[in-house]
């Protein structure tokens, strides 16, 4: 064994040197080559697929994720294939740009942007009136209380004298933060962010008119570090240069949409004066590059829940180097800022009725309440919905099925990029748990009906019920002969303890409030899986309040929506500020009787 070993990754067309016994996982990771992953590395997901050339020992799991076949022509898991000698290494390509909702349901706003420009024409110095161009320039702009910065005074003087006299001041806030030249008033831009942790959307808005002039989604560059926040904690206690690494990732995120959305609409990203971002606590302090360990730890403490001013800078956002970047305050460790944003964006605090809003993630949010009060809690859904965890589980992109119906007869599935399927994510998860639930393939308890009583049920089904690797599973796919997509007894376990921890967060609070589940009116399902996810088959596996499907809303991206919403209107600012003191946020995690109360959820609906 050598002291340091390389590795050849394709098709990136990169050679590395690392010291030898590093797995190839993080060997690319260290130098930013991404690879498919759901658990960080830590050999439970059983996604970081590649195909290595070179003397790598077949790991304990790696027959469980490979055929003989498979192993034969070399792949390997890349966080448990050990790099001892120089290794050539093939990286399928990983999909950076998965289905989401970039847009959701929203309030019409009063144009009142933070951002202004004036274009003024000064009167010309002379030797009886000497007054500075910064106090001349203030004069003119006397509605103004102005703070400013040194940026505008550099480039004042030059303005000024080679334009006549006629300037555009810039002000954000009450800060003058440059001054162009001539006449651009016309022009003024601002991105709202929604950083979230499997995917981040950005939105190019015209501050002038408040219309959208671009938009652009792409999958969280932070994804090699694990599939939800607290395998990026853990990451972060782990290894002392990871936090760096994240930081950086979400930098590059944030830098290359800003870029897209700028490209896309013809606009020069210095006319982009400010920047919102709606993030959960955990993702909003990575991206700052603040210490997120006490967020994964008990007592669960936030550094802060309003940040001090933030520049777009400070997030890595190359737009002008002055903007400032409104972060939306966060009401606890796991209901962050991008929920108070789609509370901003729902009006929660202005509706009569009693409406549930569920945002259905690895970390499921939920506030209960109406315009005179409201409860928020989070509840850990664990990673199901975003197809971690589940042996076919995929991303919502290409080849993912996405919807699956069943009858006595047939299965029918309906696949993202109508190609051939790969996989399953998470609506179609729910649909084929539900479909099966309601059909009696599976029972109450979630167990697979047995092959001889599904024979006499449900013949022409029967032949899906099979053992893949020992374990009973029910074939949605086959290709070649082989079941290729499928949901396995563990799935549905997964499923059951995703949604009884949801189930169980909405129902305790309705206790609070002293409600019961018939008194609940309208449910908003948040979030890019909320858009796609079935509202009846929601009910049917109890996943939310067994009311009117007419009365359940696909509320989409309404982070993103609250984020735009602060964009166009400081009045917004102030009412996602006025809830930090609206909303009363409950612990589950203290409550003695959470796990009893879960287990009762763990049941399908009868």
């Amino acid at each position: 064994m050598t002291d340091r070993v390389r590795i050849s990754f394709t098709p990136n067309d990169r050679e590395v040197r690392v010291p030898a016994g590093v797995s190839v996982f993080d060997a690319a990771s260290w130098h930013g080559i991404a690879i498919d992953s759901t658990c960080g590395g830590h050999g439970t997901c059983r996604k970081c697929k590649v195909r290595v050339d070179g003397p790598v020992e077949v790991s304990t799991s790696d027959p469980r994720a490979f055929s003989p076949a498979e192993l034969d022509a070399g792949w390997r898991l890349a966080c448990l294939a050990k790099a001892n000698e120089d290794l050539a290494v093939e990286v399928p390509p990983l999909v950076t740009r998965p289905k989401a909702a970039t847009v959701g349901v929203g309030r019409q706003v009063i144009l009142r942007p933070a951002v202004q420009k004036r274009c003024v024409t000064l009167t010309e110095p002379s030797l009886a009136d000497q007054q500075s161009d910064v106090e001349r320039l203030v004069a003119a702009l006397d509605d103004l209380e102005l703070t400013v910065d040194l940026r505008a005074v550099r480039n004042l003087p030059k303005a000024l004298r080679d334009n006549d006299f006629t300037v555009t001041a810039v002000v954000v806030d009450d800060r003058l933060v440059d001054v162009e030249p001539g006449d651009t008033s016309e022009e003024r831009y601002g991105i709202a962010f929604d950083l979230g942790t499997t995917t981040v959307v950005a939105t190019l808005l015209d501050l002038s008119t408040g219309t959208p002039a671009a938009v652009r989604s792409m999958l969280n560059r932070q994804q090699p570090f694990g599939a939800d926040v607290i395998t990026r904690i853990s990451a972060t206690m782990l290894d002392p240069e990871a936090m760096g690494r994240l930081t950086a990732a979400a930098h590059e995120t944030l830098a290359t949409l800003a870029r897209e959305v700028c490209e896309e609409a013809g606009v020069n990203p210095l006319r982009v004066y400010e920047v919102a971002l709606a993030g959960n606590a955990t993702m909003t302090q990575l991206a700052l590059g603040i210490d997120p360990e006490p967020l994964g730890v008990a007592p669960f403490v936030m550094a802060t829940r309003s940040l001090p001013r933030v520049l777009a800078t400070d997030l890595g956002v190359p737009v002008h180097p002055g903007a400032p970047a409104y972060t939306f305050p966060a009401l606890g460790a796991y209901v962050g800022g991008d929920i108070v944003s789609g509370m901003l964006a729902s009006g929660m605090d202005r509706d009569k009725r009693l409406r549930l809003f569920v945002d259905v993630g690895t970390n499921c949010e939920i506030v209960l309440g109406d315009s005179r009060r409201l409860l928020a809690t989070a509840a850990p859904a664990g990673p199901a919905f975003e197809g971690a965890a589940i042996r076919c589980g995929m991303r919502a992109a290409e080849g993912a099925v996405e919807v699956v119906k069943i009858d006595q007869d047939d299965v029918h599935l309906q696949v993202i990029g109508d190609v051939e399927p790969a996989g399953l994510c998470g609506s179609g998860l729910v649909d084929a748990v539900a479909e099966l639930v309601a059909i009696g393939l599976l029972d109450s308890s979630g167990r697979l009906l047995a092959v001889d009583a599904a024979q006499e049920k449900f013949p022409r089904l029967a032949g899906r019920l099979r053992e893949v690797n020992g374990e009973r599973v029910f074939v949605l796919h086959w290709s070649g002969g082989q079941p290729t997509v499928y949901l396995s007894q563990r799935d549905v376990r997964e499923l059951q303890f995703a949604k009884a921890a949801i189930a169980t967060g909405w129902r305790l609070l309705a206790e609070e409030l002293g409600v019961t589940e018939g008194d609940i009116q309208q449910v908003l399902l948040a979030g890019s899986f909320g858009s796609y996810l079935s509202p009846a088959n929601a009910v049917r596996i109890g996943l939310v309040p067994n009311i009117s499907v007419l009365r359940i809303v696909s509320a989409g991206n309404v982070a993103g929506e609250g984020a735009k919403m602060t964009l166009l209107s400081m009045r917004e600012r102030a009412g996602a500020a006025a809830l930090l003191e609206e909303v009363r946020y409950v612990e589950l995690s203290d409550r003695p009787d959470f796990n009893d109360r879960f287990i009762d959820q763990l049941a399908f609906p009868g």
